[in-house]
């Protein structure tokens, strides 16, 4: 049984937000979410709970940006991301709770210093997309199953694509949307997604709305340049927080 006191449910709530926030305006912000879910739950049974509240908020993602999508990105990766997700699904059934968080910090790192330096090098972003979706593909795929982290290293790869705010937010809508749908088989077979994480998932859903019409505000007003910034410093927090 999960227990949990009201410090833990507001905790939850944070989190909740920032899942709709991170939706509709700032994917990077998903990393603090995956956090303070694992802090707060068991974190195995945390990425089942954060699944049902990403699902949520990737519908209202679609909606909002569904004129907003750069469909050749997406067919470039959806060959790795299957892998990925195969590959994951093993290494979550087998590998423990530290592992898994140590895991995608350190990928995420290590993804966060290539993208600095292919923009400092003012790199080719046609270039990149032809040599690189596997890899990033691959990564995402598995990162999103084992941790709920796929979002940082789409990230990269979309940043590193030059792609304005907008298509940005929608590519990574319809992906996600695709791929956390895919997950949940994995999730119900490994037993996470149970009946009581369903219903915390469940009592949180309101809160992902709120926090994706804040992110659809905020999104209508950022600066191409503050959104990229605010992508790579998320990004870095994220992965420092899973390492610690």
């Amino acid at each position: 049984m999960i227990d949990l006191d009201l410090l833990g449910w507001a905790m939850l709530a944070v989190g909740a937000l920032i899942v709709g926030l991170s939706k509709t305006a700032v994917p990077g912000a998903a990393t603090l979410a995956v956090a303070i879910f694992a802090a707060t739950m068991p974190a195995r049974e945390s990425t089942a709970a954060l699944l049902v509240l990403l699902l949520v908020g990737d519908l209202f993602a679609v909606w909002m940006y569904r004129r907003d999508v750069d469909w050749a990105t997406l067919r470039r990766l959806v060959p790795a991301v299957l892998v990925g997700l195969l590959v994951g699904a093993v290494f979550l059934g087998l590998a423990s709770d530290a592992v898994v968080r140590r895991v995608i910090g350190a990928i995420l790192l290590a993804l966060l210093a290539f993208t600095l330096w292919r923009r400092r090098s003012a790199a080719d972003a046609a270039e990149l997309g032809r040599t690189a979706a596997y890899g990033y593909g691959w990564l995402g795929g598995f990162t999103t199953m084992v941790a709920n982290a796929g979002g940082p290293v789409m990230s990269m790869y979309l940043l590193a694509m030059r792609l304005p705010v907008k298509t940005f937010l929608g590519t990574t809508a319809y992906f996600f949307f695709a791929v956390n749908l895919s997950k949940l088989p994995f999730q119900v077979g490994l037993g996470l997604l149970n009946l009581q994480v369903l219903a915390i998932a469940g009592m949180l859903v309101p809160l992902v709305v709120i926090g994706a019409f804040i992110g659809r505000w905020i999104a209508v007003r950022i600066s191409q340049r503050l959104f990229d910034r605010l992508v790579l410093v998320l990004t870095a927090v994220g992965a420092v927080n899973l390492l610690l």
